[in-house]
């Protein structure tokens, strides 16, 4: 790279100047030098449209909102592509689509051993390294598993089709399947989500006294269109216009939800923000919240407008989800700020 620093090097370098990035005099030597945490929280399919702060008037995310009120709103933030897999493998390789090892979105494919990571950089430079969510850069059998690419823990799904299920047998924890109780034959005991959001916490609150990287590409409000039956869902319960479809068109034989497809997708929705309130909650608890850079973002644009365009999912933006118009790739991206480091 001519005249340009590589990813390696800048990553080497930059954590020193980023952990005093604002400092003031007051704050110790210790604490000002070391290198802040990262947590990146991506939504699956969240449209630039679904959230408040983006004109979102019927769904309720105020936890998210607050995050952009508070801090910044990027109102022209691009993802890698406009379907999931490739647009992980850029975000975690750094190579855009010309170049990055995953191209295409069949499901199952690995990025490379070859590729360096942005976990596997930060984790060469003192970081622990957390994934929690879908994946989507390779199944079990292959060097794309997140164990194998810069992570020390992973808890989550590893193929995204596995991932279209919020009610599965199990999820993996590293290389171990993990059993979610209640969900055998037809049971809804345990909703993923809550499972992997909850070990996203775990993990913060466990790494608290070193440098962290938190990656929390959490899977809703992809389909399946499903949501447990608590006080969320019923916020929503028979408020809005209903759509008779009994599957969602784009994926046949997929159920939306037969009810309240749009109420599921409001509860979906209001779910990500309780638990992105969770995990900036758990930060500012451990008093951690001048060390920490958060992120919140979505992997590309909605899938809900291909269905339908009550929520106005990609705001006024043309397409969604598989286009590359700006309603395909063009992604909310709200983060909160520290006034005492001057980042976000």
């Amino acid at each position: 790279m001519h005249g340009l620093l590589n990813r390696r090097t800048f990553l080497s370098t930059a954590a020193g100047p980023l952990a005093g990035c604002g400092a003031t005099e007051h704050r110790s030597r210790t604490h000002a030098q070391r290198p802040p945490n990262i947590v990146f929280i991506m939504a699956d399919d969240l449209g630039y449209g679904e959230l408040g702060c983006y004109g979102q008037e019927k769904i309720q995310t105020p936890r998210i909102d607050q995050m952009a009120a508070e801090g910044m709103r990027f109102s022209d933030a691009y993802s890698g592509c406009s379907v999931c897999a490739p647009a992980r493998s850029v975000l975690m390789t750094g190579m855009h689509m010309g170049h990055t090892s995953v191209r295409s979105n069949p499901g199952g494919v690995p990025i490379l051993d070859s590729d360096i990571t942005v976990a596997e950089l930060l984790q060469e430079q003192g970081y622990a390294t957390g994934c929690f969510g879908k994946w989507g850069l390779g199944d079990i059998g292959t060097d794309g598993v997140p164990w194998k690419q810069g992570f020390d823990e992973f808890v989550g799904y590893l193929h995204q089709a596995h991932a279209h299920y919020y009610y599965p047998l199990y999820i993996f924890d590293n290389e171990r399947r993990l059993p979610l109780d209640g969900n055998e034959g037809d049971g809804r005991g345990t909703y993923s989500h809550d499972v992997i959001a909850s070990r996203a916490l775990d993990f913060i609150e466990r790494q608290k006294d070193r440098p962290f990287f938190c990656y929390v590409p959490f899977t809703i409000p992809h389909s399946e269109y499903t949501a447990p039956d608590d006080d969320i869902y019923a916020e929503y319960e028979g408020r809005f216009e209903e759509l008779t479809l009994r599957e969602n068109p784009n994926r046949p034989g997929r159920l939306i939800r037969p009810e309240e497809p749009h109420a599921t997708l409001a509860a979906m929705i209001t779910r990500l923000d309780r638990d992105v309130g969770r995990i900036l909650d758990g930060i500012a608890e451990l008093g951690l919240d001048e060390d920490t850079i958060v992120f919140f973002t979505s992997d590309n644009g909605a899938a809900a407008a291909l269905w339908t365009d009550y929520f106005l999912s990609s705001g006024r933006l043309r397409g969604a989800k598989r286009t590359f118009y700006e309603g395909g790739i063009r992604v909310p991206c709200p983060c909160p700020i520290s006034h005492e480091r001057g980042s976000c």
